[in-house]
């Protein structure tokens, strides 16, 4: 990778904005689009507000952001170590939610799967998610 940095935050509902802008900052660099940009602080912001919610239920932990790139090409991850997903192909599942109670739209994964050119989710239940993410900027 060309360029890369790594952060560790509290997995609190204020923090979600923060690492929005993290990520934003330190891909503008490359001069993305305004629809680039807004993107992947679309996609940041579902990943972390899933580790919150459902990685760590709201009771805290610490959240992971990585962020790299090389020429055009964005790489982010963003993971938590908390309970993990027992049913990977359910939670990805459009309109799915564990948290009917929150009134969660469930559709996390598919938002991030559209607003990203690549998506990965690796998790084990009781040790934690982590979600990769891909996004090739266009160039001109």
């Amino acid at each position: 990778m060309k360029n890369q940095m790594r952060i560790f935050f509290d997995a609190v509902s204020e923090n979600e904005g923060f690492a929005r802008l993290v990520a934003a900052g330190f891909f503008s660099q490359l001069n993305p689009t305004v629809a680039e940009i807004t993107d992947v602080k679309t996609a940041v912001s579902e990943a972390v507000t899933n580790a919150i919610i459902h990685g760590y239920e709201g009771k805290g932990g610490t959240v992971e952001l990585f962020c790299a790139y090389d020429d055009n090409k964005l790489q982010i991850e963003v993971a938590d170590k908390g309970i993990g997903i027992e049913n990977l192909a359910q939670a990805m599942e459009p309109l799915y939610t564990s948290k009917p109670e929150l009134e969660r739209s469930g559709m996390g994964f598919t938002i991030i799967e559209t607003f990203m050119d690549a998506m990965r989710v690796e998790s084990i239940p009781q040790s934690g998610t982590r979600v990769y993410m891909e996004k090739n900027l266009k160039t001109e």
